[in-house]
């Protein structure tokens, strides 16, 4: 069934209760209040720092908006794009878009005007809901839009250039706007996370959405009590589809708006959160604040959490351990999976496979998985081949780009550009990305593995590895290597720790810098390239891509 049913169930069941709570520390620390004098108020309804929304009022919203896109007769598939911070707001209109027959069009809130401008055009957007944090972004291009779009804003003091949100939607209905939808309509387009260049859109249809809810939630058994919180942002596939599985059952949302490690051992505590997903460095942040005596962990109420887990990228083994160290009855989860794939799930560890932690796991709940060579033909175990997917969750194309799309879907298979591995007993190891693998002297270097082996250093909070060409091998391999507060390293101690790998793995290059990561935590590779690799590199790594 469409995914706009399980809403409409959960306000006829549930409609009083609490659906989504939204956490605003920064406007707490604005206000100088203290986390004590929050909970004593925690009932209240609305405020600047916490508000709440039922089921009932969620789903009254979501129908405004989207008799509102019906009164400016807005056609089935017409594209309305999403750019705003995470807030109460974002879901109900992400909800309402669907609603109406419409496409939702989420869009990066880091975006740059150009970057904006871009994808509007690349999606056919008709209609762009955003923000205050925009206004200056949009009022940029808003006079040379390559399509005529209307422009809806959310908050108070409306810009010239807009109409707003609140005033065109308030008065409409807030009953169902009668439109029937079926699993095979097209619901929304993604774009892909750009650390390859320029994002592509990715179109999914309601079967993706409503299959991503089915395998998160028979992946981690949410019940109605749980409560889910969600730091990522969720223009992007990950978090959203992470909560799908408690949405399914009537589960609450938090939505924090931080990632400060105090933050967010605060709100699992305040909020009686159960199931948190985190990026790398948010876990590796919030360990290093309890070694640091920063948090203290009797001071919080954490024994309703019963899970973490983690996805976005590969998880170095060694962090794990730290973790189950200050968190011995967490269980735990690693989840691959891409945008095309409508995120997470699609292969995960399980929570009963901690002992095979450092593999991305088995298919997910309604996913095939198959590793193959350059020919597609499968590898024997072992054997480091490119892993493909299928399932319900797989996209339909990439919206306009038919020569991208038949590059990566085959025989309704999903080929992922991700290299990796499956063990004898049937875990699947990633490698690294296909366009992210070195080549030296004939030797092909895999930087996910020599960058786990450089995470166990514990004076290193992050890494990345890149090739930089060189005359005689052609590339060689460069460690980006991030360092933590208060610790000290040098190229001569990185050089000797490296030791302990084969002679052709070590890095032939250190650089001491901060690590780029996305929104989603993935390491921004080409930037690095560009930074320290030289055109001819850059020219390279395009032509792979």
């Amino acid at each position: 069934m469409p995914i706009t049913e399980i809403l409409e169930e959960n306000a006829r069941k549930f409609g009083a209760d609490v659906a989504l709570v939204e956490i605003n520390p920064q406007e707490m620390e604005k206000r100088k209040m203290s986390w004590r004098e929050y909970s004593l108020i925690e009932s209240s309804r609305v405020d600047s720092f916490r508000s709440e929304m039922t089921w009932a009022e969620f789903d009254a919203k979501a129908n405004r908006l989207a008799n509102f896109l019906l009164t400016r007769r807005m056609p089935r598939g017409t594209k309305v794009g999403i750019l705003l911070m995470n807030c109460l707001e974002w879901l109900p209109i992400y909800f309402g878009i669907l609603k109406s027959g419409c496409m939702a069009v989420p869009l990066n809130f880091r975006y740059t005007p150009d970057e904006i401008r871009y994808c509007l055009d690349l999606a056919d957007v008709d209609m762009l809901i955003f923000g205050p944090e925009f206004i200056g972004r949009i009022e940029e291009i808003c006079d040379r839009l390559p399509r005529p779009c209307t422009l809806l804003y959310v908050g108070g003091d409306c810009p010239t250039f807009a109409e707003s949100y609140n005033a065109m939607v308030e008065h409409c209905s807030d009953k169902p706007c009668g439109i029937k939808l079926a699993d095979s309509d097209d619901a929304a387009i993604y774009f892909s996370s750009g650390t390859t260049g320029f994002p592509k859109a990715i179109v999914h249809k309601h079967r993706s959405l409503m299959h991503s809810c089915k395998v998160e939630q028979n992946h981690h058994g949410q019940t109605k009590d749980d409560v889910f919180l969600c730091i990522p942002p969720l223009y992007h596939t990950g978090a959203k589809m992470h909560w799908f599985g408690s949405f399914l059952v009537g589960g609450k949302a938090v939505l924090l708006k931080g990632i400060k490690p105090e933050w967010i051992i605060r709100t699992v505590s305040q909020e009686h959160c159960t199931i948190v997903w985190l990026l790398v460095p948010w876990a590796q942040d919030i360990l290093d604040a309890i070694e640091r005596g920063e948090i203290e962990l009797s001071n919080y109420e954490l024994d309703q959490w019963r899970l973490m887990h983690i996805g976005a990228q590969p998880v170095p083994p060694s962090l794990i351990k730290r973790w189950k160290s200050y968190f011995p009855n967490h269980q735990y989860d690693t989840n691959y999976g891409l945008s095309e794939s409508i995120g997470p799930g699609a292969v995960h560890l399980g929570v009963e496979n901690i002992d095979h932690v450092g593999a991305i796991g088995v298919p997910g709940y309604g996913w095939q998985t198959m590793i193959v060579d350059e020919n597609k033909n499968p590898v024997k175990p072992g054997e480091v081949g490119e892993l493909a997917l299928k399932g319900d969750g797989v996209m339909t194309c990439y919206y306009k780009d038919e020569k991208a799309t038949k590059e990566v879907l085959k025989d309704g298979w999903l080929f992922t550009g991700d290299m990796a591995k499956m063990s004898e007993d049937g875990f699947i190891y990633l490698v690294d990305r296909k366009k992210d693998v070195i080549i030296t002297g004939g030797e092909n270097l895999y930087p996910v593995q020599i960058e786990d082996f450089l995470r166990k250093n514990n004076a290193i909070k992050d890494v990345a590895v890149i090739g930089l060409p060189d005359a005689r091998l052609g590339e060689i391999a460069a460690a980006i290597i991030e360092i933590k507060p208060d610790f000290t390293l040098t190229e001569t101690q990185v050089n000797e720790f490296c030791m302990a790998l084969p002679r052709y793995q070590r890095p032939r290059k250190v650089i001491f810098a901060a690590v780029p990561r996305n929104p989603t935590g993935k390491i921004e590779k080409p930037k690095l390239r560009k930074m320290y690799g030289g055109d001819q590199l850059v020219a390279k790594q395009n032509e792979i891509q």
